[in-house]
């Protein structure tokens, strides 16, 4: 059985070099997750995958079943998650193809089933949050990076945003005041729900593109730029994650 898992994002719809044993699909009490779990071996561990968006990429951000892909993965018995997540680059440092592995989250999302504890319950359920990733995990990335000669940086705050649309200029400037150096889509309600059933959590973002207003004056986001990016980022996703598994 493994206890690891692996959640792809946009550009990391399959596992390139996963070995695979078997797929498992899993009814959950918050219905249908992303798609069928599937068991292999990667980086000399067997681990568990799954594709956040589907495996076509047709679930857009706000419509994943966050709750379902977490419940399920606790359920077959995983107990480490690491996520992979597509974002766009507020700071300067956070340049297009730049991985990143985030130590802070704030959350601009709305209307998301975001928590476990909702009903029929026994009592009111608080989890503490102050910091979203497990350090643990974090630090296994970080050491794994080094060890594969990738460059990183081994901190910064995602910000969640709804989507499916990408942000204006002016709520690209907002976050970076609010002290967000990344933005994306999926950071949450994924890593709370993670918290909440006990399930260690730790991410890492590949840098698809500029956020908007940040690529210079008059400057548009180019989804041909933001595919062509994460497919090179990807690249070294599939360098860390191999790496990082040898070291588990």
């Amino acid at each position: 059985m493994s206890e690891i898992a692996i959640i792809g994002g946009t550009g990391l719809a399959k596992l390139p070099g996963l070995k695979i044993i078997r797929r498992e699909v899993v009814h959950t009490p918050f219905g249908e997750a992303s798609g069928a779990f599937t068991h292999g071996e990667y980086g000399g561990k067997e681990v568990v995958f799954l594709a956040r968006h589907g495996y076509r990429h047709t679930i857009p951000p706000h419509i994943v079943n966050y709750r379902a892909n977490l419940w399920g993965l606790r359920y077959i018995g995983v107990k480490r998650v690491i996520a992979i997540t597509a974002v766009g680059g507020i700071t300067p440092e956070m340049k297009p193809r730049h991985l990143v592995i985030p130590d802070q989250i704030i959350d601009y999302t709305w209307g998301r089933a975001h928590t476990f504890f909702e009903k029929d319950l026994s009592h009111v359920t608080h989890i503490d949050f102050s910091f979203p990733y497990d350090q643990d995990l974090r630090e296994l990335l970080i050491r794994a990076a080094g060890q594969a000669q990738i460059e990183i940086s081994t901190q910064g705050t995602y910000g969640a945003t709804q989507g499916p649309r990408l942000e204006t200029a002016a709520e690209i400037t907002r976050m970076e005041r609010d002290g967000c150096d990344i933005v994306g889509m999926t950071g949450m309600p994924e890593a709370a729900l993670a918290r909440e059933i006990g399930l260690a959590y730790a991410s890492c973002s590949v840098v698809a593109n500029w956020a908007a207003g940040r690529a210079g004056p008059g400057e548009v986001i180019s989804i041909d730029e933001i595919n062509q990016n994460v497919k090179t980022g990807m690249e070294q996703i599939g360098r860390l994650l191999s790496t990082a598994l040898e070291l588990m």
